[in-house]
């Protein structure tokens, strides 16, 4: 638990991930949070990120000065979108993990096999899946060619055929779970989630700041959500961070 507090208090340094006119504003809100201006901070993160420039050190140092500023869902909401480029740090991962266990009351988190086909970026699983194409093509293209050499490469070809199913199957579930899975953070303080996409709607249930929620359908500045228990409510845009699968 102690290394766990001891990475959120880290601060990434990676100006060269940054575009050169962004790099000023990225020192500048790093110095703030160097100072424990973490307010500041998380405002001066977010104007960078607003205005299109993204890296997985800035969406790190965003979620972290978001959490020492006590915002929950903001973290988790940068942590995750840093995630989708760098599924495999392992201090991004502590540090999403270590926040949601502060998220009270239970919220939806991404299943195992979510988790899984997750540990690849959209982009490795295509070249993997186009790696593993190619060479099963020049195996097919050999034996034609070359007859003789069949029977030696019988083996090989068919784990080639093999690894190409398996990883197109694999990243389609990537493809799946990036485009059609969207998640909605809450980000204030609580969420009322209602039974129609206008403010007058009845309440159906509130939703703490972290928890996350699957989205179902989207309306104007609306996103329909279905929380842990079941229930189903729409919250408005203001509310929520809305990220795409993991």
């Amino acid at each position: 638990m102690k290394s766990r507090i001891a990475i959120l208090l880290a601060v990434v340094c990676a100006g060269k991930l940054l575009a050169t006119d962004v790099t000023a504003d990225f020192a500048s809100a790093n110095k703030l949070y160097a100072e424990g201006k973490f307010a500041e901070a998380t405002t001066a993160y977010a104007a960078i990120l607003k205005a299109g420039a993204q890296s997985p050190a800035l969406l790190f140092n965003a979620g972290n000065a978001a959490f020492k500023a006590g915002h929950l869902g903001k973290a988790i909401a940068a942590y995750r979108q840093a995630e989708l480029l760098t599924p495999r740090d392992v201090e991004l991962r502590a540090n999403l993990a270590f926040v949601r266990n502060q998220v009270p009351g239970a919220t939806l988190r991404e299943s195992r096999w979510q988790n899984w086909v997750g540990t690849l970026t959209l982009n490795e699983g295509a070249l993997l899946t186009a790696g593993f194409f190619w060479a099963m093509f020049a195996l097919l293209a050999v034996r034609q060619l070359r007859p003789a050499l069949a029977p030696r490469l019988r083996s090989v070809t068919r784990l080639a055929v093999a690894l190409t199913l398996f990883s197109g199957t694999v990243l389609a579930l990537q493809a799946a779970n990036r485009f059609n899975a969207a998640m909605a953070v809450v980000t204030g303080a609580e969420a009322v989630a209602r039974s129609g996409p206008f403010d007058e709607a009845q309440s159906v249930f509130t939703a703490r700041d972290g928890a996350e929620l699957k989205v179902l359908d989207r309306h104007d500045n609306w996103v329909q959500v279905i929380n842990h228990a079941g229930k189903i409510g729409w919250l408005s845009r203001r509310q929520v961070a809305v990220l795409p699968g993991a």
